[in-house]
């Protein structure tokens, strides 16, 4: 009796949330394999599965973006089929709550359903949520942060990262391409923006793995810096560096760019997905940082996720913040820019991979989906979860333009306005299949 009583109630939130969406294309099932659909359905584009009678409403008491994402990660509910379209819900779940959340038929009805006693079976996880102490951006706690996401595994990335372990954007000059031809096809054109030749001296401002390095260090001769705050990107790319013969011409330290002094006088700086972690109160210091390393002239491509609109919620309540980026923070495009032009820089050629890295994140996810039973012998269950939800996510988030993901090359001028830039962009895609 107790259990139809909770699924009749279950039953009544489903209803009184989903009757209405605009979005129908979905099924829901409950922990006794109850299903529902919304009236208009014509298709289960994906199953949500409630695993047991407390989960969806622990879920819709507070439905924040970090409660969807621990629901998710600890095992309230599960999906079946393409997890792309349960955040096409996420806005209607908002509206629908400020206008339930009136209603003391809504409260009552869920509050019944968290007093129950009843089995949860819920997961648990080794790594939890961040905590971080000092400073917010101060350069121990950035390690803290940094550390947090990036030095989960080795082992764990390279699974459905490609082989130059590239945790970025990739670039697809077709589609159909695969994620290992985009990636390279992404440092491809950040080399030819950048204009780079033999024996010029470049910084990697949160060289990741490595990729960078690598790629330019071989093909274009390049004598380069890397620097990063996790100590497993630090040890890979070192070891990686030497395995290739290419301890001669780049090298890579473990530190802060707030750190590099003794490196002055680079003709070109890179940062590939670092920008993120920055944060707005540091977004002077950064740009500062970068015009005082590079030569007159010198060029500076920034690479970096965007977003218009800012938060909608406090950080605390971001999934984001507290499962993956801890600290991190993204600015929109013209801010971004406004600070580096005060600094002393030109901007000089923008483009946005918005849907270049809402593809890249959607092969990320299925590449990680498919190597499930191998992710598990490096992380648990609750972690694999973590990053299945956060890069699908991120991909739908692209997908709809409330990311960005902007490139910016800024050049240091030489007195009087002048620089070493072509009149035009054309040499940028000039050769580029003979030359790859």
């Amino acid at each position: 009796m107790r259990n139809e009583k909770l699924r009749e109630k279950n039953l009544r939130i489903i209803r009184d949330f989903f009757g209405d969406s605009e979005f129908k294309d979905f099924a829901v099932r409950l922990w006794d394999g109850t299903e529902w659909r919304p009236p208009g359905n014509s298709r289960d584009l994906f199953t949500i599965v409630f695993n047991h009678p407390k989960a969806l409403a622990r879920l819709l008491y507070f439905p924040v973006d970090r409660r969807l994402g621990e629901a998710y990660i600890y095992g309230d509910f599960d999906v079946e089929g393409d997890m792309f379209w349960l955040f096409a819900l996420e806005d209607h779940i908002e509206k629908k709550y400020r206008e339930l959340v009136k209603k003391i038929s809504f409260w009552l009805n869920l509050n019944s359903i968290l007093r129950a006693r009843v089995e949860e079976k819920r997961l648990t996880g080794r790594r939890g949520p961040a905590r971080l102490r000092g400073r917010v951006h101060s350069i121990e706690r950035d390690r803290q942060a940094i550390s947090y996401h990036y030095d989960v595994s080795n082992e764990f990335f390279s699974l459905w990262l490609d082989d130059l372990m590239n945790y970025s954007c990739a670039y697809f000059r077709d589609w159909k391409e695969d994620l290992g031809t985009a990636q390279r096809n992404k440092l491809e054109l950040i080399c030819r923006k950048l204009r780079l030749k033999a024996g010029e001296r470049v910084l990697d401002i949160g060289c990741g793995w490595g990729g960078f390095l690598i790629y330019a260090g071989k093909k274009y001769g390049i004598k380069g810096l890397g620097i990063t705050l996790s100590r497993n990107q630090y040890e890979y790319a070192r070891d990686r560096i030497k395995r290739e013969g290419l301890e001669d011409r780049v090298e890579v330290q473990y530190r802060d760019y707030r750190e590099v002094e003794e490196w002055e006088g680079f003709d070109k700086i890179v940062s590939i997905g670092m920008f993120e972690h920055v944060g707005r109160e540091m977004l002077e210091e950064y740009f500062s940082r970068a015009f005082k390393l590079l030569k007159p002239g010198g060029l500076f491509m920034n690479h970096g996720i965007t977003r218009r609109r800012p938060l909608k919620v406090p950080k605390k309540w971001s999934f984001s913040n507290t499962y993956i980026f801890p600290d991190g923070e993204l600015h929109s495009i013209s801010h971004t820019l406004s600070v580096a032009e005060k600094v002393g820089f030109e901007v000089r050629d923008v483009e946005n991979l918005r849907e270049h890295y809402a593809r890249t994140l959607k092969l990320w996810a299925e590449r990680l989906e498919k190597n499930r039973e191998k992710a598990l012998q490096y992380v648990d269950e609750v972690t694999y979860r973590t990053w299945k939800i956060f890069l699908v996510g991120s991909s739908y988030g692209f997908a709809t333009e409330r990311f960005g993901l902007h490139q910016s090359l800024l050049v240091k001028n030489l007195p009087g306005g002048k620089n070493h830039l072509p009149p035009t962009r054309e040499d940028i895609y000039a050769n580029w299949d003979s030359n790859l």
